[in-house]
């Protein structure tokens, strides 16, 4: 909790991110066409022999098999990541069957409910797919999931049997949602988080720390000073001098990631 998980695509990012601060890592495989599918476990190997910190690496939703060669390899968690290619349409992997602990994506308390159910660890709260720096979709989905915890907080007992069959979540968790007034497991922001600014946002609507996607070290001079001013951000989010300090000289860093009049098309559409 507190802390931000970078993305990162090589050992060169994963030593950046590390020295900066970030409390775990999500190896992801560099840009490609195509199906994206987990990983090379030899580049996993290759960053976990360069950092110290916990090692978190992606596999296709319902592609258990994946799950099972990631937990061989020795990742610190599996992240079963809708950003991939999707291996079954109907189904998760049963995350009780593992020993490694797993993240899932969600864009409402429903959604991540029902992963809590099918074992998951620590739920993502997940924005903007395409590594835009887009925040929008982010801050909608948290929003959205807080929101409905507190819609739940103020319910009356007899009327959280019929919330839980409305957003079709089981019973249990959504009365142990509903009694500690937050979610069961950890939770975290994902999806257009690029700045300070960013960071902090999803900190103060309520989120126990963020995901950075890799588009952070794309076309940048100084990318240690742009991870560290996130990580300092998610530290300190409502101490304005902190971020302050912290957002002070990015724009030249940022410059990679201002979303083109050609997005902004394929957004209108």
């Amino acid at each position: 909790r507190g802390g931000a998980i970078l993305e990162v695509s090589n050992t060169n990012q994963a030593k950046i991110a590390e020295e900066a601060g970030a409390c775990c890592l999500v190896i992801t495989e560099p840009n490609h066409q195509g199906i994206s599918r987990m990983p090379d476990p030899a580049l996993i190997k290759q960053i976990k022999r360069a950092v110290s910190i916990p090692i978190m690496s992606r596999s296709r939703i319902g592609h258990f098999v994946e799950a099972q060669i990631l937990e061989r390899v020795g990742v610190d968690y599996i992240d079963e990541n809708e950003v991939l290619a999707i291996a079954d349409e109907f189904n998760f992997i049963n995350k009780h069957n593992f020993r490694c602990p797993f993240v899932c994506g969600c864009r409402n308390l429903g959604e991540a409910l029902r992963r809590v159910r099918e074992g998951a660890a620590m739920i993502r709260t997940q924005g903007d797919l395409s590594g835009t720096g887009n925040i929008v979709e982010t801050v909608k989905n948290v929003r959205s999931v807080m929101g409905e915890i507190r819609i739940l907080n103020n319910m009356d007992e007899d009327e959280v049997f019929a919330f839980s069959k409305k957003i079709a979540a089981p019973y249990d968790l959504v009365a142990q949602t509903k009694q500690m007034g937050r979610l069961p497991v950890v939770h975290f922001a994902a999806g257009g988080i690029v700045t300070p600014a960013d960071a902090a946002l999803m900190m103060q609507l309520g989120c126990d720390g963020v995901f950075v996607g890799s588009e952070v070290f794309d076309n940048c001079s100084d990318p240690y000073k742009r991870v560290r001013g996130i990580v300092e951000a998610v530290r300190h989010y409502n101490d304005p001098h902190v971020l302050v300090e912290n957002s002070c000289g990015l724009e030249g860093e940022m410059a990679g990631l201002n979303v083109t009049e050609e997005r902004m098309e394929q957004f209108g559409e």
